[in-house]
């Protein structure tokens, strides 16, 4: 294969393979298509909507074969694929059969990095991963950087397309990027400046294979990091990570807490937010970075998402006033511990992007008593240490969606007398949610919380977790009668 990471025109004539016909896949074909490259879009998938974007595609000269995911083309020398794809996909077998490499659209965007004018190198990387809170994170450390004066973007796995990013005519300073372990997996020479894994419980097992291989492509982030390695004080497998990683000369490992620091870490003093790691003689002195009132919603794995992010930031060599700044500027997206209305002396909150346990653990953490409202696509996920630690908080349990089986065995293990009513099964979208809503809320009682955080993908019953989220809050509004 020619070498594209060398320059742009070396895609010219180059036979490329673009793996999906969804927002990535179409993105990197574009790309690739307008450097120069002759390029397949291979999908397994067919139908109205997989054919009128092939169309868009074969208009611009791009050849798309559909119904068919697993041959290799002709003459293919590179791989590009969305992240979706697992690694044991017949054809990503018959590329390593026939010594094809395959990259991910981050591993593409990665090569194709432009030297920003007057420094000759391109913009760093701050990257995030982690089981749960990548997306908040990742747009706090926006947040905080521009209040910094820097130009940057969220981009990644939220946000901009990081393909886009790279490219943009008018470049960035610095980019907040989060990645998924999928995207880490084939991104093998991403090289980020500074990187933080937040956290790891287990998810995605069943593209993984398993939980040393899921933890094994979240390490690959801190590759080649150059000035910190940022983990979780209260994860050990994060810093486990950490030691495992070959990075650069001088690269320093900076933990995040919800205590008071160590020389060199970040945690949480009186109230306040305190970097004790980019500081003169870190043993006796600390910064103040802003207080725990600056970060919404202030629950306590959103105070660590807030460290987090201003690691990373003051790693980069952010003033600790932008730190603050950035963070009481900053509102997370919808469906993440959004309060959507209180009924008749109930609160309802929106937690539809927990989609697994870890996250859904934290939503549970932060109230009480609680309805909740849990199941969908467990994704290969076992219940047992979610129910055990929250047993106490709940009044009672609706469950919804495909696997919620495994749920149910475990609330009858772990909280058998908490009740647990049962959604009817064949319903989705507006209706099924709309019967929730009114269950639970004849479960609850004044000064309760009803909470949507299932714990579990949604595809099942509803589009995605948006409109998952989106329903609870329409019929939150139709019991309020609004």
């Amino acid at each position: 294969m020619t070498n594209p990471d060398q320059a742009n025109p070396e895609f010219g004539g180059l036979p490329v393979a673009v793996a999906g016909l969804g927002v990535s896949g179409i993105s990197a074909a574009r790309v690739l298509h307008g450097l120069g490259a002759r390029v397949t879009v291979v999908d397994g998938g067919s139908g109205p909507g997989l054919a009128a974007r092939a169309a868009e595609l074969e208009a611009l000269g791009v050849t798309v074969r559909l119904g068919d995911g697993a041959s290799l083309p002709e003459g293919t020398e590179l791989i590009v694929t969305s992240p979706g794809w697992a690694p044991d996909s017949p054809l990503f077998a018959a590329a390593e059969a026939a010594g094809v490499p395959v990259w991910g659209d981050v591993e593409l965007a990665w090569r194709l990095r432009k030297p920003l004018p007057g420094t000759g190198e391109p913009a760093p990387w701050l990257a995030v991963t982690g089981t749960n809170g990548k997306t908040t994170t990742v747009q706090m450390l926006a947040s905080i950087l521009t209040a910094a004066g820097r130009r940057t973007a969220a981009v990644g796995n939220v946000g901009v397309s990081v393909l886009d990013a790279v490219l943009a005519e008018e470049p960035y300073d610095v980019l907040a990027v989060e990645l998924s372990s999928y995207q880490l997996h084939w991104a093998p020479s991403l090289r980020p400046y500074s990187a933080a894994v937040l956290n790891l419980a287990p998810d995605h097992l069943d593209w993984h294979g398993s939980m040393e291989a899921y933890a094994a492509d979240k390490g690959r982030i801190y590759e080649g990091n150059a000035v910190a390695c940022v983990y979780n004080l209260a994860d050990p497998a994060t810093e486990a990570l950490v030691r495992e990683a070959d990075v650069e000369e001088g690269c320093r490992a900076i933990g995040f807490g919800l205590g008071a620091p160590g020389p060199s870490n970040f945690g949480v003093v009186d109230g306040l937010l305190v970097d004790r790691a980019f500081v003169e003689d870190r043993a006796k002195n600390a910064a103040e970075l802003g207080a725990v009132e600056d970060v919404y919603p202030p629950a306590p794995h959103n105070i660590a998402n807030a460290l987090a992010a201003a690691a990373l930031a003051r790693a980069y060599g952010v003033e600790p006033k932008a730190v603050r700044e950035g963070l009481r500027a900053f509102r997370p997206d919808a469906h993440r511990i959004a309060e959507v209305g209180v009924v008749g002396e109930v609160t309802y909150i929106d937690d539809s992007k927990a989609t697994n346990t870890h996250a859904a653990a934290a939503s549970l953490a932060a109230y009480r008593p609680i309805v909740w409202i849990a199941g969908g696509l467990a994704k290969g996920a076992t219940f047992d240490d979610l129910v055990q630690g929250a047993a106490e908080r709940l009044r009672a349990v609706v469950l919804i969606g495909q696997d919620r089986a495994v749920i149910r065995e475990a609330l009858e293990r772990h909280a058998p007398d908490v009740p647990v009513i049962e959604a009817a099964e064949g319903q989705t979208g507006a209706v099924a949610m709309t019967e929730v809503v009114r269950t639970a809320a004849s479960l609850a009682r004044s000064g309760d919380t009803v909470l949507l955080a299932p714990a579990c993908a949604s595809m099942d019953m509803f589009t995605n977790y948006g409109e998952r989220g989106d329903l609870f809050a329409a019929a939150v509004r139709e019991l309020a009668g609004e």
